[in-house]
C-alpha cells in the first residue's frame, strides 16, 4: 500500500476538519453542523457522479472507473534500475548460450510484456515485427490507462461545476423568500456549502487521484519502453556493456552509478 497516498489524503482531511471547529484558540466540533446539509450533497456530489456516468459507454466502465481508486493506493512493483540489471543479465545469457537459451530464463520472469518479448524473440520473428507488436501493445495500455485517468479528471471538473449549480439554486430560493431579512444568512450559507462540497470533491478526491495515476502510467510506460529497447538490442546480438549503457540514459544521472554494483554489470 502507497503510504503516501494515504497519509495525504487523510492529514487533508484531518486538516480540513481542524480548521472548521478551531475558533480563537478553542475547539468546538458543533461548528461542523454548519457544513452538513443534504440537500446539497445530493445536488453536488449526485449531479457529478450521475454526469459522469453519463459520459461513460456503458455502468460497467463507471464502476470500473470508481475501483481504480484503489490503485492509486498501491505502490507500483519494481523500478527502472532492476528491469534494466534484469535486461543486462538476459543479454550476457544470450551472449554466452544464444538467443535459443532465454526461453528458459523466460519461464522464471513473472512481467508478461518481457517474457512475451522474449519468446518473439527465441521464434525468431522480424527486430521490426517484434518491435511493431511491442509498440501496439504499450500503445493500447496507455490508452487504457490514459481513460481511467480521464475518468478522474471528468469528475474532478464536475465537482466545482455542480458545486455552482447548487450555489445557483440556493441563491434562487434565498430571492424569493427576500422579504424576510433573517432568512438571508442562513439560506446564503446553504448556498455557499454546495460550491464547498464542489471543490472539496475536486481538490481532495479526484485531482490527487489523477495526478497519482498519471505518476504510475509514466513509470509502467518507461519500464516497458526500456524492455522494449533492450531486448531489441539482445535480438541484434549487441555487446551487453553496449545495451547497458544505452539503458542508462532512461535514468536520471544521480542513479546510472547504481546500476551493475552488485552484479557487475553486461559482460564485454
Amino acid at each position: 500500500m502507497d503510504i503516501a497516498t494515504i497519509v495525504g489524503l487523510v492529514a487533508s482531511f484531518l486538516l480540513m476538519i481542524f480548521g472548521m471547529v478551531y475558533d480563537k484558540g478553542s475547539v468546538d466540533f458543533g461548528r461542523i453542523e454548519a457544513f452538513l446539509d443534504v440537500p446539497s450533497m445530493l445536488i453536488t456530489f449526485g449531479g457529478s457522479f450521475m454526469a459522469t456516468m453519463a459520459s461513460c459507454d456503458s455502468i460497467g466502465t463507471f464502476v470500473g472507473g470508481l475501483k481504480s481508486f484503489g490503485l492509486a493506493t498501491k505502490v507500483y512493483e519494481g523500478s527502472e534500475g532492476e528491469m534494466i540489471q534484469k535486461v543486462i543479465d538476459l543479454s550476457n545469457t544470450a551472449r554466452k548460450e544464444g538467443l535459443l537459451a532465454l526461453e528458459e530464463a523466460a519461464q522464471s520472469i513473472d512481467e508478461p510484456f518481457l517474457k512475451k518479448g522474449i519468446l518473439l524473440i527465441v521464434d525468431g520473428t522480424d527486430p521490426e515485427l517484434v518491435r511493431s507488436i511491442l509498440e501496439t501493445e504499450l500503445g493500447c495500455i496507455e490508452e487504457r490507462h490514459k481513460g481511467t485517468i480521464g475518468f478522474w479528471e471528468g469528475l474532478g471538473s464536475a465537482g466545482p461545476a455542480w458545486g455552482m449549480i447548487g450555489t445557483l439554486i440556493g441563491l434562487i430560493n434565498m430571492l424569493k423568500t427576500l422579504d424576510d431579512v433573517s432568512t438571508v444568512g442562513p439560506s446564503m450559507a446553504v448556498a455557499l456549502v454546495t460550491t464547498y462540497y464542489g471543490s472539496v470533491l475536486a481538490n481532495w478526491i479526484c485531482s490527487p487521484i489523477a495526478t497519482k495515476l498519471k505518476g504510475n502510467n509514466a513509470k509502467e510506460i518507461q519500464m516497458k519502453e526500456i524492455m522494449v529497447e533492450g531486448l531489441l538490442s539482445i535480438q541484434a546480438g549487441e555487446n551487453p556493456r553496449v545495451i547497458e549503457e544505452k539503458l542508462k540514459s532512461f535514468l536520471a544521472p544521480a542513479v546510472r552509478d547504481t546500476i551493475g554494483e552488485q552484479e557487475g554489470g553486461g559482460e564485454a
